[in-house]
This record gives structure tokens, sequence and C-alpha cells, in this order.
């Protein structure tokens, strides 16, 4: 199979990076994400993984993907999958606001991008939190690294992440 690329954009911010698709490592989540792209939501930046940012989707695949190719220590470049029941994303302590569009779903899909060192991905409230690594940027990270930063510092409202096929 020919490598297959995405782009990873932040709209409001105007940057993209280019990400390599893992057929080999995770090929039924890569299958999953590539059928349902171009996908995209509200960004949010992460509380307890540290250097994260993420979109909370509805589900796209016919099944879920079983847990290809995890980890718990995402490295910079990293795009990785999640799936979360309603109930897991429901405490208020996580920051959604009621009218999130996730809240009211029974599953939930988070497709996110690790863009530093140190991450670790344990919740308070339910331990490890493994995630298939999916995907690798392969271009532009360091410009969506200084972007993601100033999202931490400046917020995310208003802001979008996209994933579509480059």
């Amino acid at each position: 199979m020919a490598d297959r690329f995405i782009e990873v954009s932040l709209a409001k911010r105007g940057v993209s990076c280019t990400a390599k698709l893992l057929d080999d490592r995770a090929p039924i989540t890569c299958e999953a994400v590539w059928n349902a792209l171009p996908l995209g939501g509200d960004v949010y930046h992460a509380k307890y993984a540290r250097n994260e940012i993420y979109a909370l989707l509805p589900p796209f695949a016919p099944e879920e993907p079983p847990l290809e190719n995890p980890t718990i220590t995402p490295i910079p470049g990293d795009l990785c999958y999640f799936s979360f029941t309603d109930t897991q994303l429901g405490t208020a302590s996580y920051g959604y606001e009621r009218q999130a569009k996730h809240q009211g779903q029974q599953r939930v899909v988070d497709l996110a991008l690790f863009y530093e060192r140190n991450n670790l991905l344990i919740n308070g409230d339910a331990g490890w939190v493994p995630g298939i690594v999916w995907g690798a940027v392969v271009d532009g990270l360091d410009e969506m690294a200084d972007a993601c930063q100033d999202l931490w510092r400046a917020g995310a409202l208003g802001e979008t992440l996209s994933f579509r096929r480059a």
C-alpha cells in the first residue's frame, strides 16, 4: 500500500502540519479515520496529558477499532485515537461546557495531536488511558507546536481542529 498523508490544521490560527498514517502499525484505525475524512470540531487543550490538543467527535467507524499500537507515553507528532463513553467525559472538572457538541452522545471519539515531550496518559478519575497511535507528523510540527502553546495560553474558544486528506 502506498503511504497515505493527512493535513491537521487549526483554522483560526491558520496553521497546519502533515502527518503520515501508520498503516503498518494501526491498520484498522487508519482505515476507519481515512474513510471518515474530513473530520473536525472544537479544539480542546489537555489538562492531564500535558502537551495535547484534541477534538471530540461522534463515532465514525463501523466497529470500534481494537487497541492496536497502544501507548500511554505519546511523543511529539503522535496522532492518537481514543474512545470514551458519555459518562467518562461527564465530570464537570473536565471543563466541558453543558452545550458542548459531544454532550448527550453515548460514545465519543477523541482525535488528538501531541506536540511536545513528557506526556503521560493518566487520569485522576480513571487511571491509565491508553491511546491508539495511528499517525505521525512528518512536516510542520514546530509551527503547529507554537500554535498549540498559544492555544494553551490564549484560549481555545472559537478554534477548530481539522483532519483532512493531504
